[in-house]
């Protein structure tokens, strides 16, 4: 074997070891701050809490949005009402609780 041809295929093949490396590096510093991101909302402060309860509303309102629009069967003033008093009930929840 050619001793250039070796020392190419030993670079590529360490390069390509320190790449997977960084990457893997990155992707684990990306995974932890997330983790650390979900950590501070739920024991964080009021606002915080606050925060993560309307995202939550938020997207059980979207999830609703979306199978009214894709459930063609469904009353759309029955759905409408229904959340109505989904709300009316969690507003009372939430000045009472």
């Amino acid at each position: 074997m050619d001793p250039d041809f070796l020392l190419v295929v030993i670079m590529i093949i360490t390069i390509t070891g320190i790449s997977f490396i960084g990457i893997n590096a990155i992707v684990a510093k990306v995974l932890d701050y997330k983790r650390e991101q979900r950590a501070h909302l739920a024991g964080g402060s009021p606002r915080s809490r606050e925060i993560a309860d309307r995202t939550d509303l938020i997207e059980d309102r979207l999830r609703v949005l979306e199978r009214l629009a894709t459930d063609r069967g469904a009353l759309l003033a029955d759905e409408i009402e229904a959340l109505r008093d989904e709300r009316a009930t969690r507003t009372k929840e939430q000045e009472h609780g």
